[in-house]
Order: C-alpha cells, then sequence, then structure tokens
C-alpha cells in the first residue's frame, strides 16, 4: 500500500487539471471581437464588453474572466462601475492602469452620450428642405461636390454623405460608391446633390444623363431616387420639381 501512494503521489502532477483556456483557444464565434463582428453589438453580454476594452486578460485568467470580476466587484451594476477611480478598478486582478484608464474614458464616452439632447431630425417633404440641409456644406464652395442624402421610409435623414470633390468645372460621381453608401446604411431612398460654383443653376447635358443612369440603377435596387438639386448660393434646380427625373 506505502507503494502505491508513493507511485500515486509521483503521477498526481501529470494528471492535474488544465488551466483556463486563453480567449484565443475559443470558438472564434465566442470571442468577444469576433462575436460582436459576426452578430452585431447587442449580442455581447456587458463582461465580454468590457473584455474588448480590456484587450487581454492574465495568465491563469482570460479577459472575459477579468470583466466578470469586475462586475462582480459593483454587484454587476454599471452605474456602479462607472463611479470607479482609476485607482478602485487597478485593484482588481488583472487590470493595470491603461486598461483602467480604458473602460474609465468607455464609460464616460457613454454618460455624456447620454446626457448630450439628441439632435434634431430632419424630414424632407419639399426641395427647399433639401436647400436648407445641404447649405452649410456647399455654401461658397469655389468647387464642385457631389453628395448623397439617404433618408429612412418616413422621409427623415439618416445621413448626408460627400461622395466626391472635383474642380471649378466639374466632379465625378461613381454610382457604386452612391449606391454602396445607401445600402450599407439599409437607406429606403436617397436623394442626389452637388452644386455649380458658377450660379448657373440648369443641368448640364452629364447632369441630365448621370441622374437617368442613377434613377435606373436606384429602381433597380429597390433604392429609389426621390430628387436631384443643383445647388447654387443663389439657388437651386429641383429635376422632381421641373419633371424631368
Amino acid at each position: 500500500m506505502k507503494v502505491l501512494d508513493n507511485l500515486t503521489e509521483t503521477l498526481a502532477p501529470t494528471y492535474a487539471a488544465p488551466g483556463p483556456l486563453g480567449i484565443k483557444s475559443w470558438a472564434e464565434e465566442d470571442r468577444p471581437r469576433e462575436k460582436l463582428l459576426a452578430k452585431g453589438r447587442a449580442a455581447l453580454s456587458d463582461a465580454e464588453l468590457i473584455a474588448i476594452l480590456l484587450g487581454s486578460g492574465t495568465v491563469k485568467l482570460s479577459a472575459v474572466d477579468v470583466a466578470k470580476l469586475m462586475l462582480q466587484g459593483v454587484g454587476y451594476d454599471l452605474n456602479e462601475l462607472a463611479r470607479q477611480s482609476v485607482k478602485q478598478l487597478c485593484r482588481h486582478p488583472g487590470i493595470g492602469e491603461a486598461k483602467a484608464i480604458a473602460v474609465v474614458a468607455a464609460l464616460e464616452l457613454g454618460r455624456r452620450r447620454k446626457e448630450a439632447d439628441a439632435p434634431a431630425r430632419t424630414t424632407i417633404t419639399c426641395s427647399r428642405d433639401i436647400y436648407n440641409l445641404v447649405r452649410p456644406n456647399l455654401m461658397d464652395l469655389p468647387h464642385e461636390e457631389f453628395w448623397v442624402i439617404l433618408l429612412n421610409r418616413a422621409n427623415v435623414v439618416m445621413r448626408k454623405v460627400a461622395v466626391s470633390q472635383g474642380g471649378v468645372a466639374g466632379t465625378v460621381a461613381d454610382p457604386k460608391m452612391i449606391f454602396k453608401e445607401a445600402l450599407e446604411q439599409l437607406a429606403s431612398s436617397i436623394i442626389l446633390v452637388h452644386n455649380h460654383p458658377s450660379g448657373n443653376r440648369q443641368p448640364s447635358a452629364a447632369d441630365l444623363a448621370l441622374t437617368k443612369k442613377l434613377r435606373q440603377a436606384g429602381d433597380f435596387l429597390d433604392l429609389p431616387v426621390l430628387d436631384h438639386l443643383i445647388y447654387t448660393d443663389r439657388g437651386y434646380y429641383s429635376f422632381a420639381d421641373e419633371g424631368v427625373l
């Protein structure tokens, strides 16, 4: 029996339980960063989101484990976590000053966003609304720019995007770039805008041809082009108002 005991003691370290697996050893869909890319930010737990901020864990703890310990220390209350100082966060295992600062900075951004007033959302009801919307972007420009306005189903502006910038006489509007922005943002319709620094509101033959081409592409993609506005500092030309869209 004594020989057997000695043998057991000798072999015991060989059969010791393995240590915790690092995040890199997890299935790809379970890693926080990959999970966010594949399923969206809402699919991640609080601990997984914090783990992305931390970037790494310790020899014995994954970044998610470290994040769980942080949350456990504040009763899983994010508001209480936001009140923690850098010094307090550094008391948790695996949290150095740099990681604590990253967490504090992220939570401060969240607080500021919460306090900020929601920006007024613009609804497009007529060509004058379009003109007023882009005027701050195009006023007094000495060169041409091409913009696209992305709208939701209620004709509320989602974004306005500068697609290209050219010279005094013209600019290149790449249909692929225009519809790429709209498709990525899941827009329901778009409005095209470009300026004429010369002050001439009338469309050129190239403007007419491009508008027709983009309207046809929009119809094919179920992304209707509602209008194309030629902007000048003293007024505008609306393809929709003129019935040439």
